[in-house]
């Protein structure tokens, strides 16, 4: 056991113990033996020991006197009765007898005792008047802020009359869209309320169960964002993970009415699903973490275009689920995927739009700057799905997830701002192209003021994601570093209706809808002439048929049709979509 005394600690002592210890000391005194002695004869022959009042102060002296008169009989008596040579008597001049004497007991060693004490003990503080407490309103709701008016029982009420009505009180995923109405949820809402209940294990939910479930969901969160964040996520996890929407999506497959034609080709369901869990990451995890967090959530727009499923056309809802924007993406990324296997490498990254993008920032998009799976990368190819993430920040450069996505690619040490070098490195593969194509470039000085100027970073000669992110004309800086065509573009447009556009941006479409809405137009024009003439082709064979009577043209090309159509299928369904989501 350690004595040792902590360093901080300070010296206090204990008054009670001192006081115990000069009494002691104060009664094995021979003098106080002496008077207790004589208190105690007196005491036996009745005779008055103390002064009863103030007045009597002649005992006082009397008493005063006897203790000097003991005083001096200790100095004549030997200190040890048992001593045949007791020490010569010593003159009270030279050594005090008694309490005066001692060094132990003396007044000079108890002062500087005592003057020690207060020396250690601390610096007693005034007590201070207490202050009146403040009661302060809790402002911070997590899950939402609790609603006063809102009546538990008569929601759980409405879902058991839901469930009375149906066989055994138990529902399918079919009924669930009543379940959900009940819980005055949207409709879409169903196979998240299904699973969240345990519906995937049975194929059905009883009413005990689902009521248990939604009660506790009801008292723990308290608005939209905190509930779909519940039923969605896996049990112990405050965060959305990609897989967590598979379960969801796949239902918006199966049951919206306008992905009927797309409900008949199953082998396409994992890319819409694919192409909308990235979308959807793409838009609200602005935190680049790969989980998505009830804040986030909130602060998003998903589920109010979960809500308007049921009400409107599903190709409206540009930001996640249109089916128009799907077929776009992945007819590009077809395009680019010669050998079909749902990965590409930077060669075919490269024929994006013809050559146009820098083959330094496809470098160093296939670095690993803005992609997360770890397999693609080990094979110098990206996925599907990293590839919806390029197109999306490729066709509009204005977003604040596209300027992060830029930002990190051009950001070649990553310590968070772009120098002038980094500028430089990228400007001089522009320069080459411009001369190549007999175009004079402009001077990297000259373009490094425009740039400057366009941006006006807070600290000067570097500019950080958040002055890119601050300038409304984010766009034309990445396209005169990244994408040769759409810079001259802008050198050709008048300065004045670039700024007008930029002013009212917010009351047209953006960059990516019409982006979009042209391409697919496109596609479908191709589609409609590819049909076309495969028609006309067809009647021409069916002509042909009539005067030939070996048909073993026909069947030859019968056969080469249906081999390209088990070929695509094989493609697709060897292909685990679920490595989109590493």
């Amino acid at each position: 056991m350690s004595l040792i005394m902590p360093v901080n600690q300070v010296l206090q002592p204990v008054l009670k113990l001192k006081v115990d210890e000069l009494f002691l000391y104060w009664l094995s005194e021979t003098p106080t033996q002496l008077l207790l002695k004589d208190y105690l004869r007196r005491i036996k022959k009745g005779e008055n020991v103390l002064p009863e009042t103030a007045e009597d102060e002649g005992d006082l002296s009397v008493s005063s006197s006897k203790m000097q008169s003991a005083h001096k009989m200790v100095d004549n008596f030997s200190l040890s009765p048992v001593t045949p040579c007791s020490p010569p008597s010593r003159s009270p001049s030279a050594l005090p007898i008694g309490a005066c004497g001692s060094p132990r007991s003396g007044s000079t060693p108890r002062t500087r005792r005592s003057t020690r004490s207060r020396l250690v003990q601390p610096k007693r503080e005034e007590p201070r008047t207490p202050t009146l407490s403040q009661n302060i309103p809790k402002f911070y709701f997590p899950k939402g802020c609790p609603k006063e008016n809102i009546n538990v029982d008569s929601i759980i009420s409405k879902i058991e009359n839901t469930f009375a009505v149906l066989p055994n009180e138990k529902a399918t995923l079919d009924d669930m869209g009543k379940v959900a109405k009940a819980c005055d949820c949207p409709l879409y809402w169903k196979a998240p309320l299904f699973h969240a209940a345990g519906g995937d294990r049975t194929g059905h939910v009883s009413v005990h169960k689902f009521v248990a479930m939604w009660r506790k969901i009801l008292q723990t969160c308290h608005d939209d964002a905190a509930k779909f964040m519940q039923l969605l996520a896996r049990p112990g996890c405050s965060y959305l993970e990609q897989e967590d929407f598979i379960p969801f999506l796949q239902d918006v497959v199966n049951t919206h009415p306008h992905l009927t034609f797309l409900r008949e080709a199953s082998e396409f369901h994992s890319r819409y699903i694919t192409t909308v869990v990235q979308r959807i990451f793409y838009n609200v995890n602005r935190s680049w973490s790969g989980r998505i967090t009830c804040p986030e959530l909130r602060k998003s727009n998903l589920l109010q275009h979960v809500a308007l499923l049921e009400e409107e056309d599903i190709n409206q809802s540009t930001d996640y689920f249109s089916y128009e924007h799907f077929y776009v993406i992945y007819c590009k990324f077809w395009e680019l995927d010669s050998d079909h296997d749902l990965y590409i490498d930077e060669q075919d990254l490269s024929k994006h739009n013809d050559h146009a993008i820098s083959s330094r920032i496809i470098e160093r998009i296939f670095s690993g700057a803005v992609t997360r799976g770890q397999k693609a990368q080990k094979k110098g190819k990206i996925s599907y799905a990293d590839f919806v993430w390029f197109l999306l920040s490729e066709e509009d450069k204005k977003t604040q997830t596209s300027i992060a996505y830029w930002f990190r690619c051009m950001d070649l040490d990553g310590d968070g701002v772009l120098s002038m070098y980094e500028l430089e490195y990228f400007y001089e593969e522009q320069c080459q192209k411009m001369e190549s194509m007999a175009i004079e470039p402009l001077p990297f000085e000259d373009c490094l003021c425009q740039m400057l100027d366009l941006v006006k970073p807070q600290c000067e000669g570097k500019i950080t994601l958040h002055d890119l992110k601050k300038c409304k004309q984010a766009n034309l800086f990445f396209d005169t570093f990244l994408n040769l065509d759409k810079y001259l573009d802008h050198e050709q447009k008048d300065p004045f209706s670039i700024l007008r556009v930029s002013e009212n941006e917010g009351q047209e479409l953006s960059d990516w809808e019409k982006y979009a809405a042209e391409e697919y137009a496109i596609l479908v024009a191709e589609e409609a002439a590819t049909e076309q003439w495969n028609d006309g082709y067809e009647a021409e064979l069916n002509a042909l048929e009539a005067d030939i009577s070996n048909d073993k043209y026909g069947m030859d090309k019968r056969l080469c049709l249906d081999m390209a159509s088990e070929q695509s299928q094989v493609d697709l369904e060897e292909y685990d979509y679920e490595e989109d989501f590493e």
